[in-house]
């Protein structure tokens, strides 16, 4: 596994190259991304790319299209039409408890809680579909990679699963939280119902309004250390509640090491 930044994630299982939510460019609208660009080493030879929601950050065309029109790409039902009408070839689509094969791999749709809105939260126009988490079953492993979500009733149905490693989202971009995110405390809480083996901060680190960083403004100061902060605090919190789940804490761009020792509080 690879954590490229954001919610992107390689995941190399059953002879298979999966990607979440590719965000390949080194900007995506206002947003300016603080991390280095992934090198194409770390997206080359996928076979399959996994779209959470439509969000500009999540489904990034110009990632896409780097990654090639042949391919595959799974998209919360509904999109399907969309993309293909932008020129994406070998589209599928999956809903919440459905699923699909890519070779030795099988791919389950999971509820998640987040809008759907290509335009975002507070806009009811543009496409719109479900928003989902990914269960990526094969070579005996399982990894569920949450994308957006709040916490739901339902999230510890997932406990049956037995997964061995959660990529959890912690933050996001801004100096606060839009609805349908986790916190630390919610990722911790994600944790606590969900029981994975190993835990993956992500959707921190990665991006900020551009200048927010930089700028002398008061948001400065809280914006340099939310791009830092939450994925610790996140351990810290599953420490506290004294769960055995392990927290893997990756920089972006770093390879997810998961034999590396747990981070402590």
């Amino acid at each position: 596994m690879h954590f490229l930044g954001h919610s992107t994630v390689r995941v190399e299982l059953a002879g298979r190259t999966v990607l979440t939510d590719p965000l390949l460019f080194p900007s995506v609208g206002a947003l300016r991304r603080v991390v280095p660009v992934p090198a194409p080493s770390t997206w080359a030879g996928v076979d399959l790319v996994l779209i959470s929601h439509l969000h500009g950050d999540h489904l990034h065309l110009p990632s896409l299209r780097r990654l090639g029109p042949r391919t595959r790409i799974v998209v919360p039902r509904g999109a399907g039409a969309w993309l293909r009408g932008r020129g994406f070839s070998h589209v599928d689509e999956l809903s919440a408890g459905e699923t699909l094969r890519d070779g030795d791999l099988r791919i389950t749709g999971v509820r998640a809680r987040h809008s759907g809105h290509r335009l975002g939260p507070r806009l009811t126009h543009g496409p719109a579909t479900e928003s989902l988490g990914h269960l990526i079953e094969g070579a005996d492993s399982v990894v569920y990679a949450s994308g957006d979500t709040a916490l739901f009733d339902g999230m510890s149905v997932l406990a049956r699963q037995q997964i061995d490693v959660a990529l959890l989202p912690v933050w996001g971009w801004g100096p606060t939280l839009g609805p349908g995110h986790l916190d630390p405390a919610g990722a911790a809480e994600a944790v606590a119902r969900i029981r994975p083996r190993i835990a993956v901060p992500v959707h921190w680190g990665t991006l900020a309004v551009a200048g927010l960083t930089r700028l002398p403004t008061p948001l400065r100061g809280r914006m340099r250390r939310l791009l830092v902060d939450p994925p610790r605090r996140f351990a810290e919190a599953v420490a506290a509640r004294g769960l055995s789940t392990r927290v893997v804490v990756t920089e972006p761009g770093r390879p997810i090491v998961l034999t590396a020792p747990a981070v402590s509080s």
